[in-house]
């Protein structure tokens, strides 16, 4: 499989030396790949296995298993919904499930012109004004499906 175009192994040494001597490293190393490389490409999955020794199902499932990682390149902005409790109280999951199907796309998915992701997230910490969600750093309480048009608008999805 060639290598995707913002790949660079020489990078990818550098952080996985940085951290392999760490106690507990794969997350933090996970964190800093993602940080440089926007994703964890699959590239990375073989010299991180081999600086760890740990198999690539172990990989896979931690990468799985957190909701942060990513393996594919973001849109430019990301949307999160949260799908905590209390936003589910109050309409999250059907809003969510209607912007998914209004977008055509599961979660984690990208708009087709790489404008938005749109990511699940287990709490904003807006509880008294769900549901909310987040565009890349801006925190949004009390979302509506109009509020939802506006932030995509915004986004230029």
């Amino acid at each position: 499989m060639p290598a995707s175009a913002d790949f660079d192994a020489a990078e990818l040494k550098l952080i996985i030396d940085a951290h392999r001597s760490l106690e507990g490293p794969l997350l933090p190393m996970l964190h800093a790949i993602q940080d440089s490389f926007g994703h964890i490409p699959a590239e990375s999955h073989a010299p991180i296995c081999d600086a760890l020794n740990i198999t690539r199902a172990e990989l896979h499932g931690v990468i799985s298993f957190y909701h942060d990682f990513r393996e594919a390149p973001a849109g430019r902005h990301v949307l999160k919904i949260c799908r905590a409790e209390a936003c589910q109280s109050v309409g999250g999951s059907e809003l969510a499930e209607s912007l998914l199907s209004k977008l055509g796309l599961n979660w984690h998915g990208t708009t087709p012109n790489g404008a938005v992701t749109i990511e699940p997230v287990y709490c904003l910490g807006l509880c008294a004004c769900a549901p909310a969600a987040m565009v890349d750093d801006r925190v949004v309480g009390r979302i509506d499906a109009a509020r939802l048009d506006t932030l995509l608008a915004e986004a230029g999805a």
